[in-house]
């Protein structure tokens, strides 16, 4: 992996979790380096990027050792995300309130355009990306 894509994958990383990027940025960037995917992992607090080519980084993505619901709670991790959609909250906030639902962690697949969330027994929530924009 080149130095450029790494910077702009710590970039990112340290982008969303001081609420200076939000989503749709950060998925542009990513995408624009070459990163078809990502896996956040709530427990290990770090996010892992993936190339097409095999290559693939791990980055710290430290936040508050909240606890994980014992229930994954599909409706309240969509709730999460249409909050995020409306910038109503930050992404440490998303963190918190998605762990509360039961989420552990999440699967970005940057190249099929969704996220998929999922929960300590195997339970998951498929959320797609919003709509582009007419002329994107």
């Amino acid at each position: 992996m080149d130095a450029a894509v790494t910077s702009t994958i710590q970039e990112c990383a340290r982008g969303s979790l001081s609420g200076d990027l939000a989503f749709p940025d950060i998925v542009g960037r990513l995408m624009a380096a070459g990163v078809e995917r990502y896996h956040t992992d709530y427990s290990r607090q770090e996010t892992t990027y993936y190339l097409p080519d095999g290559a693939s980084l791990v980055v710290a993505t430290p936040h508050p050792p909240d606890a994980t619901g014992a229930e994954f709670c599909a409706a309240t991790v969509a709730g999460a995300v249409r909050q995020s959609q409306r910038g109503e909250h930050t992404y440490l906030d998303f963190i918190r309130k998605t762990m509360a639902a039961g989420c552990v962690g999440y699967f970005a697949q940057i190249t099929g355009r969704r996220v998929i969330y999922f929960g300590r027994n195997g339970e998951s929530h498929v959320e797609e990306f919003p709509s582009r924009p007419a002329g994107e």
